[in-house]
């Protein structure tokens, strides 16, 4: 039998945020008329922070009027410094709806990427001061209640995003338009103007896609030879396999200590299952159902003890990468319950175990002397046979376990004094002390 053992005297400290997400609740806040809400079940999943990338798609957040700074600033000839220059509404009532579910708003300055034939706010901006200047006004709007504005204390605001999805010499790319010198200027103009502007706010980026790390190279020596801050380095991984996801927080952590970044956070800000070697249905129909959840959870738990300091999954917008809720009902799907479940363990500290067992990863936590426990059973390789852990705590306890499965939607399926599980591939269970 598999044996995980536990000293629970032999705490490590807090847990970080690892299940944010990308996208806020789907709920509107200006009308009385409500067709369909997640904000309860939003809420509930106390996932702390959600970032606003992507969130113009759909009309929920106000579509093409929310969140990029063309959306916000649409005339990019006028005057920065008027408040009449921006059209802020759709983007005050996303972030707004957002903290009515207890979760603050990670601000990515910048565009969403663009599919289209032909390519417009993902086009470098024809003065990148201007643009930096705008962007401080848009800060200066959620902070300082500039602009009929509030004071909300966002803390994280964030540079563009996957300037290196496409090279340098690829056709109509996808999210900055320009070379990878150009954004270099580009960066270093608005992350030193923003951050001697803001001095206690977070400004960092560049959301690094997950290509080839030579880029990642390239730009922090960059910015190290040109003394740009840079208070969080963000970066995506979309993979089948949880072991992508470690090994990269490895590579950025050396990279940050190489060119003097070791204090600067790595924020894993979009990440999902994801399989190319596949038809792309096969991805979707993982991410909806069992594999797809087990594969988060399992990635938040091999998560946990790396470098990683914050995690978002991409994403609880209402689409065809929501893992977490229903396109069409909006009721929550199996990721929603590894989500929520890591967001029950806040106010719990870490305990880990020297224990491993091949394709399970356990999560497990104490407070008040009492323990919870998630295993996850995860492989992209099919046809796993079960496994049967043990946890040993070194003392006795009653516990509920609860499931997600194909068919178990995080329901209570045993009261046990033996905290023992036999696990079927592709679930995960919480083990609860009572």
């Amino acid at each position: 039998m598999n044996v995980l053992h536990y000293d629970i005297t032999k705490a490590a400290g807090d847990f970080k945020v690892l299940n944010a997400t990308n996208g806020g609740p789907w709920h509107t806040r200006h009308t009385a008329t409500h067709f369909r809400s997640n904000l309860e079940d939003y809420k509930a999943a106390n996932l702390r922070y959600s970032r606003n990338h992507d969130s113009n798609f759909l009309d929920v957040y106000g579509g093409p009027y929310a969140h990029d700074i063309t959306a916000i600033f649409p005339n990019f000839d006028a005057d920065p410094d008027d408040p009449e220059s921006y059209d802020f509404a759709c983007t005050d009532e996303s972030i707004l709806t957002t903290l009515d579910a207890d979760v603050e708003t990670f601000f990515r300055l910048g565009q969403s990427i663009e599919h289209q034939i032909k390519k417009h706010g993902t086009l470098p901006p024809k003065d990148f001061k201007k643009w930096t200047v705008i962007c401080e006004h848009i800060i200066r709007h959620y902070n300082e209640g500039w602009a009929d504005g509030y004071e909300l204390g966002i803390k994280y605001w964030e540079i563009w995003n996957e300037p290196n999805l496409d090279k340098d010499d690829a056709p109509n790319k996808r999210c900055w338009g320009g070379t990878a010198a150009q954004f270099y200027d580009f960066y270093e103009i608005a992350a030193k103007h923003l951050k001697a502007r803001f001095p206690e706010l977070k400004i960092g980026g560049p959301s690094f896609a997950h290509r080839d790390i030579a880029w990642a190279d390239a730009f922090l020596h960059e910015m190290s030879q040109r003394r740009v801050p840079i208070d969080f380095f963000s970066w995506h991984a979309y993979t089948p396999k949880v072991e992508v996801i470690t090994e990269r927080a490895a590579e950025i952590d050396e990279l940050l200590i190489k060119y003097g970044y070791g204090n600067a956070e790595s924020i894993l800000n979009e990440w999902n299952y994801t399989n190319k070697a596949l038809p792309y249905v096969c991805t979707l129909e993982a991410i909806h159902g069992a594999k797809g959840a087990a594969f988060v959870m399992a990635s938040i738990s091999a998560a946990e003890p790396t470098s990683i300091d914050m995690m978002m999954y991409y994403d609880t917008r209402i689409s065809v990468y929501c893992g977490a809720f229903d396109y069409y009902t909006y009721k929550p799907l199996p990721t929603y319950y590894a989500l929520k479940w890591y967001g029950e363990l806040y106010g719990f500290e870490v305990v880990r175990t020297d224990d491993t067992i091949e394709n399970v990863y356990a999560l497990t936590g104490v407070k008040d002397g009492k323990t919870v426990t998630i295993l996850t059973y995860y492989s992209d390789e099919d046809g796993l046979q079960d496994v049967t852990v043990k946890l040993d705590y070194g003392k006795r306890g009653s516990y509920e376990i609860y499931l997600v499965d194909s068919d178990k939607g995080g329901e209570l399926v045993q009261k046990t004094q033996d905290p023992t599980v036999t696990l079927k591939q592709n679930t995960f269970v919480k083990i609860a002390e009572v």
